[in-house]
């Protein structure tokens, strides 16, 4: 577990896996309310710092660099990070690209696979169109309303391509 002092770039892990879709879906089969105690957090699927790889860092801390710097007032968080450059341009295209990557990332370190991946982002697309769970029917109903498409899931899944190879 991490505590206060802990090492930015672990800080920065927690954040990203805690943002991902995968560890939305675990949240929700824990939380039978609207609110989350210490007793549900302590029961999340977290990785412990110990389980990041030089590898898994240098993947994870760009990502969740550019998608939390945005401003100047963050720049504290930045320079922790080893950053010095100026805040990240807010980019949606290029935002729903990264959180993509870190979804794909999350997903795989959790052990899921392509198909256990494809229910959490809609168990439909895996179980047919008459099953009756849905796990993210507001994000998936959002983006057809403004992008014409389950934006979300097409991007993780061809993330989960690139990553594949």
């Amino acid at each position: 577990m991490l505590r206060l002092g802990a090492e930015p770039k672990l800080v920065a892990c927690l954040i990203a896996e805690s943002s991902t879709l995968a560890h939305d879906w675990a949240v929700r089969q824990k939380i039978g309310g609207v609110h989350m105690n210490a007793f549900y957090r302590s029961q999340l699927p977290n990785f412990p710092p110990s389980a990041y790889t030089e590898e898994d860092i240098a993947f994870v801390v760009p990502r969740a660099l550019e998608l939390t710097y945005t401003s100047y007032s963050l720049k504290p968080w930045a320079e922790a990070l080893e950053h010095d450059g100026e805040p990240f341009v807010y980019d949606a295209a290029r935002r729903g690209v990264l959180k993509a990557e870190l979804d794909v990332f999350f997903a795989k370190k959790y052990g899921l696979t392509e198909e256990e991946f494809r229910y959490i982002l809609d168990p439909k697309d895996v179980k047919g169109e008459n099953f009756p769970s849905e796990s993210f029917r507001t994000l998936r109903d959002g983006e057809i309303s403004r992008f014409g498409e389950y934006r979300t899931r097409r991007l993780a899944l061809e993330a989960w391509e690139r990553m594949a190879q």
